[in-house]
């Protein structure tokens, strides 16, 4: 199983590689800094289970 993923930075469009903790459960959200533009993104991560990942982003202030 793979544990990279990736998502696209709703602030700048570019495609952003990730690493995924696959001991961290199978429903993740954390917050990174994109390393292109350094907006915030408030990232989700799903991990079903065949072991696939799902991952998406939106940004951090969108959740206030």
């Amino acid at each position: 199983m793979d544990d990279n993923a990736n998502y696209v930075c709703d602030n700048c469009g570019e495609e952003i590689v990730v690493p995924v903790d696959l001991s961290a459960g199978t429903q993740q959200d954390y917050v990174e800094d994109c390393p292109v533009c350094c907006s915030p993104n408030l990232v989700h991560v799903s991990i079903d289970p065949d072991g696939d990942i799902r991952i998406w982003a939106e940004p951090e202030q969108d959740r206030y």
